[in-house]
């Protein structure tokens, strides 16, 4: 079996990372699918930072990834909450310095982020049959910036968290303000 080698190349300089786009047509409607506005994991590698992570650094690592927010991870894949931009520079820290009175390089991620069990959840099979309007009305309902989105457990393994749905990621597909 006798196989002939790739061709190979240099790279020029200035050579760029592709960088996910968003999703074609990005406009949405009220009555657009649900899952429109869904952030698939199956498609899009998970933002994530460790929970001993300072808020500075983890601010960094949002603004490098172009996200708002990051899967709090230990021992990957086990997801242990999240974290906001919200949560990082919001009232939170703030409350923190002034109640443990320390500095704010003393706080970690940990400190601030929402705890998985605190985060309400949509069912993936659920959002499939549902319209962004539905959405809407969920994130109104929970009063939350973020929701999970989990797929059942099936032949192919256990539950697991398959998306996430933000305000903003929402409005901006929309057009408009929601909440």
């Amino acid at each position: 079996m006798n196989q002939s080698a790739l061709t190979t190349f240099r790279f020029p300089e200035d050579t760029c990372i592709q960088q996910a786009q968003p999703k074609p047509g990005g406009a949405v409607t009220m009555a657009s699918p649900g899952l429109e506005v869904m952030t698939d994991l199956a498609q899009v590698k998970a933002a994530t930072i460790d929970p001993a992570t300072s808020l500075e650094k983890a601010e960094l690592a949002m603004i490098h990834q172009g996200v708002r927010s990051l899967f709090v991870v230990s021992h990957f894949p086990c997801v242990e909450g999240l974290v906001t931009v919200t949560d990082l520079i919001g009232e939170k820290p703030m409350r923190l310095l002034n109640l443990r009175q320390i500095q704010r390089q003393e706080l970690t991620v940990a400190d601030v982020m929402t705890k998985l069990s605190m985060l309400d959840a949509l069912d993936y099979n659920e959002l499939k049959g549902a319209t962004v309007g539905h959405v809407i009305a969920t994130f109104k309902k929970v009063g939350h910036s973020h929701m999970l989105v989990v797929q059942a457990a099936n032949e192919n393994g256990p539950a697991r968290i398959r998306g996430v749905i933000s305000v903003t990621q929402l409005e901006r597909q929309l057009g408009h303000s929601v909440i």
